[in-house]
């Protein structure tokens, strides 16, 4: 018996539309990486890029649990000296793009940085608000809240 292997010419990309108002971040963020990986279908190859394109809308209501809004900081550093920088995940929701914390906790749960990682975080959409321009491809609604009684804080 062999082993079946995806070819490029037999995957169909479906849109999916996840409303991510109330949802905890964490499991969102796990759930839309498989998504976009492709591990939700039967023909799921390793090397090939079996995901859908995912459209997240609400990012700005997305919840995180216990303290970690305040308590978490993320460094980064400038490379000059005293460039050190810091900021909290509820920062950067009260600030002008708030769908960077969604986008963050997604691609630190995608394969490290390969050519095929960043072509399926390309197939990512996230928006603030509930509002998207991609109502042309008639994308598919997915309740992640119903799936587990702890996708809701």
């Amino acid at each position: 018996m062999r082993t079946y292997s995806a070819k490029p010419a037999d995957v169909q990309k479906k849109w999916l539309l996840i409303d991510a108002n109330g949802l905890v971040l964490g499991r969102l963020a796990a759930i839309v990486a498989g998504l976009l990986r492709g591990k939700h279908k039967a023909m799921f190859t390793p090397h090939i890029d079996t995901g859908d394109n995912v459209i997240i809308i609400n990012a700005e209501k997305i919840k995180l649990t216990g303290k970690k809004a305040e308590q978490r900081v993320f460094y980064w550093y400038s490379g000059f000296p005293g460039g050190l920088k810091e900021h909290t995940p509820k920062r950067t929701l009260a600030g002008k793009y708030p769908e960077r914390v969604v986008h963050r906790a997604i691609e630190r749960m995608m394969p490290k940085d390969s050519p095929l990682a960043r072509a399926q975080m390309k197939k990512l959409k996230i928006y603030a608000g509930a509002a998207h321009p991609h109502e042309a491809q008639n994308p598919e609604a997915v309740d992640i809240a119903a799936r587990n009684r702890k996708n809701k804080p």
